[in-house]
């Protein structure tokens, strides 16, 4: 199961982990059209391979995986998800 971005992102969206993914799937980027309005980032689910490369330079602690994602933050699956449009 994929990586989840939670709710500590909103409003900090520190792109730490954008590069620290192996596989480019934590969007939006800062260069990118979006990033100004969006509240936080997503990881695709389809394209995250489940390294874990960007839970420990989180500075908020925002990033699960699904399986370890707390009940509170669950909507936050599928936030993450429909942002890809999957």
């Amino acid at each position: 199961m994929a990586y989840v971005i939670a709710e500590p992102c909103i409003g900090t969206k520190d792109s730490a982990c954008v590069d620290a993914c192996p596989v480019d799937c934590i969007h939006p980027k800062k260069d990118e059209s979006g990033f100004g309005e969006s509240e936080q980032l997503f990881i695709d689910p389809v394209e995250c391979i489940d390294c874990g490369a960007c839970v420990p330079v989180c500075p908020v602690s925002a990033i699960y995986a699904g399986d370890d994602l707390p009940e509170k933050w669950a909507e936050y699956q599928t936030k993450n998800a429909a942002h890809y449009g999957r």
